[in-house]
């Protein structure tokens, strides 16, 4: 008889390799928008560039036992590198306590990767890269055939609704105030969003990252004092919400036309 781990040492195992994941999202982040090797050279300090040993670059407890600074010049380690890690090896966690080793803990884990990647990118940069919009949106479509959260039918609305929708939006922006509001890596994202939620996920992430970012927005505009031409970059609250819909959009659709609505 094949040898079944206890649960609770499936999911520390499935935490560690989701921090191991988030540790080369790391890598990701910084090293792509630079145009640099995701492969060589190795890790390296910022301050002195020395390369890092590899006890000295283990997920989280690296950074604990380093007490957030390099071993060797004593500059601090950016808080975003743990978050990243630990917020990886979390979701890992959560989607596998919801589906096991199911296939639809792939394709979840994979959508929400693709959207941390994307997020701190975009906090960096301002810029969604088409590789990660597009290519998620066509492996998103693909995923449909065999998700049972999505039909390919809900998947192929939502690519339309949201990339259509958010097209409109732009166009109408630039018409109206000949001016950018929303990048067209805006409407790549929320296109590629609607490929793994479905139509009625665009919805929800449209009105949760509508919210949020206009509350940060208003509270940036206060602080820069340039108004709407404060330049805040849309696609974390984006994904924000489609990471919220995963979670929270079943029950909130439940509680909205049930509880609410009474239909």
């Amino acid at each position: 008889m094949p040898v079944v781990l206890p649960m609770t040492i499936q999911q520390v195992l499935v935490f560690v390799v989701g921090c191991c994941l988030g540790s080369f999202f790391n890598v990701v982040i910084h090293r792509l928008p630079a145009g640099e090797s995701l492969v060589h050279p190795g890790s390296r300090c910022p301050g002195c560039r020395r390369e890092i040993a590899f006890y000295d670059n283990i997920p989280l407890l690296s950074y604990v036992l380093l007490r957030g600074k390099c071993r060797h010049c004593g500059k601090p380690i950016g808080l975003r590198y743990p978050f990243v890690e630990a917020l990886t090896g979390l979701f890992a966690v959560l989607l596998f306590r919801r589906y096991g080793w199911h296939a639809q803990f792939g394709i979840e884990f994979f959508f929400i990767s693709l959207l941390i990647v994307i997020t701190y990118i975009d906090l960096d940069t301002f810029k969604i890269f088409d590789l990660f919009s597009l290519g998620g949106l066509v492996a998103g479509f693909g995923f449909s055939f065999i998700s049972i959260q999505v039909t390919w039918e809900e998947s192929l609305v939502g690519i339309i609704l949201g990339g259509g929708l958010f097209f409109l939006i732009e166009k109408g922006y630039q018409w109206i105030r000949h001016d950018e509001g929303l990048g067209r890596g805006d409407v790549y994202l929320l296109a590629m969003i609607g490929a793994y939620v479905g139509w009625a996920g665009v919805v929800f992430t449209i009105l949760v990252a509508s919210v949020i970012g206009a509350a940060v927005g208003m509270i940036a505009m206060r602080r820069a004092n340039e108004g709407l031409k404060t330049a805040i970059p849309f696609g974390p609250f984006l994904s924000l919400g489609a990471i919220g819909y995963i979670f929270f959009g079943h029950s909130f659709y439940a509680w909205y036309l049930g509880d609410l609505l009474g239909i």
